[in-house]
């Protein structure tokens, strides 16, 4: 872990409804673009434009069933992640959320803020009702991995060819906490 930034005052997480301040926008897109280009790209191997990225994490809280979550280390946007919540229209599986695009820019990493935005993350999964919070991740991200496991997500299966980087299969992992029983 780098510990880039000097000892920061606060960590807060936060559930962001809309965007209010376009400095917020700009800096979730720097931390994504910065995760991105670590290996961590949540999809993404190459980073797209900064542009993209505000465009698109103006829009995560617009879908009803998602909800993002920033970290901030004094007051500035290091970290997010999305929590999934289910479907109205299934039933079947209406206990169980997921969380998807979680990262912190590795210049912000060692100051517990990716702990911080897990919990944050798993209380918001909570006051919606949910039981079971699903993950899944590729195995280069390991610092990934150790957290969700220190956190007690169990390992409950592996994709042997999960994603594909650099023309070579990679392998992902299948993680769930229970919530509530």
């Amino acid at each position: 872990m780098t510990k880039d930034l000097p000892l920061p005052a606060t960590l807060t997480a936060e559930r962001i409804e809309r965007f209010t301040d376009d400095a917020d926008v700009n800096a979730i897109a720097e931390a994504a673009t910065a995760a991105i280009l670590d290996g961590g790209g949540f999809g993404w191997l190459k980073p797209p434009k900064i542009s993209v990225l505000e465009q698109y994490f103006r829009g995560v809280p617009l879908v009803p069933e998602r909800e993002l979550i920033v970290g901030r280390i004094d007051g500035i946007i290091y970290g997010a992640a999305i929590l999934v919540l289910p479907s109205r229209n299934n039933e079947a599986q209406s206990f169980a959320a997921a969380i998807v695009q979680n990262f912190v820019a590795p210049y912000a990493r060692g100051h517990g803020l990716s702990r911080l935005i897990l919990q944050k993350t798993e209380e918001r999964a909570r006051t919606q009702n949910c039981h079971i919070l699903n993950l899944d991740v590729r195995e280069t991200q390991t610092g990934a991995i150790a957290l969700y496991e220190r956190a007690g997500f169990i390992r409950w299966g592996t994709h042997p060819a999960y994603a594909r980087v650099r023309g070579a299969a990679v392998q992902g992992h299948y993680y769930y906490k229970r919530l509530k029983e």
